[in-house]
C-alpha cells in the first residue's frame, strides 16, 4: 500500500450548492449545502474526513490492521471496511450486541469489503474504551490500529478541521449533525474568527456531547473554542429513531429539492435549521448559513 500526505479520494473539496427555498428566503437567510455526501460512494463525508489522518498514522506505525467499533447499523463500520479495502488494510469490526444471522445489509456490506466481525455484549461494549477490553482484543487479533466508535479522536478532529477552509464564501454559521462529537469539534477548530458552528444532536439525552466536543478539541488542538454550540431538541426520538413529522419533512424536502436526506443524521439537522430560521436569536436575519451534508440517504 502506498499513498502520500493526501490519499486520492474523489471530489475534494466537496461541492457547495445554494439551497433556494422560500421558507428560508422569506426569513432573510441564505442557506448553502456542503455536499460531503459526494466525496466518495462508500466513504462519504465526515467518515472520510475522520479516517484520513488515522489511515496515515496506521501506515506510519507499520500496522496493517484497523480495529474499530460500532452498532449493528453503523455507517462508520461500513466506511472503515471500504477504506481498508481501498488502501490495503485488514479490518475488524467490533459490533455492539449479539450476532444475528443473516447479517443486516449494513454489516453484509462491511463483510463484503473484507471486514471481520466480532461481538461484545452490551455491558462490555459500554467499557469498549477501557484498557482491559482493548488489550483483550489485541491478544485475540494481534497488534492493530484501534479507532474509536465513529472515528472521533484527535486525528479525526484534524481531518474535520479542514472543512471550513474549503468554503469559498462569506458565511456566518456552519451546521452539522452530532453523533460522537468529532465533526463538530473539528469544524469549530477550523473556523476563522467571527464565525460559529452549530451542531444538532441526533441522540436523545445527548447533553454529554458538550463535554465530549470540548474534550476532543482540547486533545486535538490544546484549546477549547467558544465558537460553537449544540441544539438538543431535534433528535426525533433518539439515535436512528424517526417520527411521522421527520418522515414528512424528508419527503417534502425531496419533492422540493430532488435530494433525499439521510434520516439518521442529516434530516434532523435540516429540520432544526428550518425551525431555528424563525428564531432571530439563533439564526439572525441576514445570516449566511452552511449545512454540512455528512452522508447520503440509506433509504
Amino acid at each position: 500500500m502506498s499513498f502520500g500526505a493526501s490519499p486520492p479520494v474523489p471530489r475534494l473539496p466537496s461541492p457547495v450548492e445554494e439551497l433556494r427555498d422560500e421558507r428560508i428566503a422569506e426569513r432573510g437567510i441564505r442557506l448553502f449545502l456542503k455536499r460531503d455526501d459526494l466525496i466518495h460512494p462508500e466513504i462519504p463525508g465526515n467518515k472520510w474526513r475522520k479516517l484520513k489522518y488515522n489511515l496515515l498514522a496506521a501506515k506510519e506505525l507499520g500496522l496493517s490492521t484497523l480495529l474499530t467499533f460500532g452498532g449493528p447499523y453503523s455507517n462508520h463500520l461500513r466506511a472503515t471496511a471500504a477504506a481498508g479495502e481501498l488502501f490495503g488494510f485488514s479490518t475488524i469490526g467490533v459490533v455492539r450486541g449479539e450476532e444475528h444471522l443473516p447479517l443486516n445489509p449494513s454489516l453484509e456490506q462491511a463483510t463484503s469489503r473484507g471486514m471481520r466481525l466480532t461481538y461484545l455484549d452490551r455491558t462490555t461494549y459500554r467499557r469498549k474504551n477501557d484498557e482491559d477490553v482493548i488489550e483483550a482484543l489485541r491478544r485475540r487479533y494481534g497488534e492493530c490500529y484501534v479507532l474509536p466508535e465513529g472515528g472521533s479522536n484527535p486525528l479525526g478532529v484534524r481531518g474535520c478541521a479542514e472543512l471550513p477552509a474549503e468554503l469559498d464564501l462569506d458565511f456566518d454559521v456552519i451546521c452539522c449533525p452530532v453523533g460522537s462529537g468529532g465533526t463538530l469539534a473539528g469544524i469549530a477548530v477550523g473556523l476563522a474568527v467571527g464565525r460559529r458552528a452549530l451542531g444538532f444532536s441526533v441522540l436523545r439525552g445527548g447533553q454529554f456531547l458538550t463535554r465530549e466536543v470540548a474534550r476532543l478539541q482540547q486533545e486535538a488542538s490544546g484549546a477549547v473554542s467558544e465558537a460553537w454550540s449544540i441544539e438538543y431538541d431535534y433528535h426525533f426520538g433518539g439515535f436512528a429513531k424517526s417520527t411521522a413529522e421527520l418522515r414528512s419533512f424528508i419527503d417534502d424536502f425531496e419533492d422540493r429539492h430532488k435530494l433525499r436526506l439521510d434520516r439518521v443524521y442529516v434530516a434532523k439537522m435540516m429540520s432544526g435549521i428550518f425551525d431555528l430560521a424563525a428564531d432571530s436569536a439563533k439564526l439572525p436575519t441576514g445570516s449566511v448559513v452552511v449545512a454540512v451534508v455528512t452522508g447520503p440517504a440509506d433509504d
